[in-house]
């Protein structure tokens, strides 16, 4: 039995970078020799075994042969004379397919290392052409590796177009679909993922609403870079750079999917976009079976961007009613949420990355003032339910009303 370190630890090594997980093959073994050694089967599909001692996976080097569509449809072979190479060849890209002995010798069968030199993304074989899920595996990469300078080799987009072309990527289950995305979405630049699947065709299968966006003309007053996906790679790459969350990503990514419907006699301008992008939203986190939470603040944001834009214009009235529909009173991570993704919006356009927007700031001190308001026992005397929630109603408007007053009011010179 010989072991063999693998994969991302192997790459990430030679990088530099940290390496979090640890990924071994075992040549010359079966799984009632690792039993016998202590190891726990975990494998469902694969034999897969945790270490006693150090829980790390350990897997049997295998083989695979592609007999059906999808990226299910394979037939696996595992047994001791199945080699540590013929396990490399199976795998997605040469900077995955480099091993290490535990001595620490590297073993790099399909040139991984030169590829991590040249930052090139290059298939192993043309075994990748049988798994659909290596599509966005590749655009995930190339997402988690832009800042270093990675590309995708061009022979590889070529493969991955042919896929596309020949169907394989609408066998993707959503499931798995949503995993490397969501995966994709918290990457250092994760519009570089979505950029990937538009060069090989396959954004407009797995997110049509997306690739819709893309031609879409804005006014230039307030969009210089025109192109409403371009806007939205931009805004995505912000909110990345601001470190926003992964749900907060999801909802820059989604929140302007209404302006793929607007009619091309009403271009450039998108009256009512926001609405209209109800329906798009929900067609896709219902497909990809996106959570909740993610749904709930893209939904907010598709809803309410326009409006957390106009704030400071915006009568007290109008911002109270902005922070009650939006459930900040009692959401308010949520509605900070909000406005992170609204800030990304705003600074996704050509020339205004790092333009101030004070709106955010407005509407947080709205919220504390409003939310600051208490009705004490003894004012409570001789209303009855409603008429309490008018008060405090009553009440926050005011407070909102005298910060918008004090904001507006001029400076006192020095």
């Amino acid at each position: 039995m010989r072991v063999y370190l693998v994969g991302g630890a192997v790459r990430d090594r030679l990088l530099g970078l940290p390496v979090h997980e640890r990924d071994w093959v075992v040549v010359g073994a079966d799984p009632v020799e690792l039993v016998r050694a202590g190891y726990q089967s975990v494998g469902r599909e694969f034999p897969v075994f945790l270490h006693p001692e150090t829980h790390e996976e350990y897997a049997l080097a295998r083989r695979e042969r592609k007999v059906a569509p999808g990226y299910r449809g394979f037939t696996t072979q595992f047994s001791p004379d199945v080699t540590l190479e013929e396990d490399l060849k199976r795998r997605d890209l040469t900077i995955n397919a480099m091993a290490e002995t535990e001595s620490g010798a590297l073993i790099d069968p399909y040139g991984g290392q030169a590829d991590l030199a040249a930052r090139l993304l290059r298939h192993v074989s043309d075994a990748f052409v049988e798994d659909p899920v290596r599509i966005l595996r590749v655009a995930r990469f190339a997402a988690r590796f832009a800042t270093l300078g990675f590309r995708v080799a061009p022979e590889t987009l070529a493969l991955m177009r042919r896929m596309t072309d020949a169907g394989e990527v609408s066998a993707l289950v959503p499931e798995r679909v949503w995993q490397e995305t969501e995966r994709a979405l918290g990457e250092a630049q994760p519009q570089v993922f979505f950029e990937t699947l538009r060069t090989c065709g396959a954004l407009a299968v797995i997110y049509p609403e997306i690739e819709a966006l893309f031609g879409v003309p804005q006014p230039p007053r307030w969009h210089p870079e025109i192109d409403t996906g371009v806007h939205v790679m931009m805004a995505l790459h912000h909110a990345a750079s601001a470190g926003a969350s992964v749900a907060v990503r999801f909802a820059v990514l989604t929140h302007d999917l209404g302006k793929a419907l607007t009619p091309r006699a009403q271009w450039p301008s998108h009256h009512g976009h926001e609405p209209l992008g109800l329906e798009p939203l929900e067609d896709l986190t219902t497909r990809l079976k996106v959570p909740t939470a993610y749904r709930e603040l893209a939904h907010l944001a598709t809803l309410q961007h326009t409006l957390v834009h106009r704030a400071l214009e915006l009568k007290p009235a109008t911002v109270l009613t902005l922070l009650e529909n939006c459930d900040a009173f009692r959401r308010r991570e949520r509605f900070a949420e909000l406005l992170q993704a609204c800030e990304a919006d705003a600074r996704g356009r050509a020339g205004r990355e790092s333009e101030p927007y004070p709106q955010a700031d407005y509407l947080r001190e709205a919220l504390a003032a409003a939310a600051a308001v208490v009705l004490r026992e003894e004012e409570r005397r001789g209303l009855a339910g409603p008429a309490i929630g008018q008060e405090i109603r009553r009440r926050r408007l005011a407070v909102i009303s005298d910060l918008k007053a004090r904001r507006a009011a001029p400076r006192p010179p020095g």
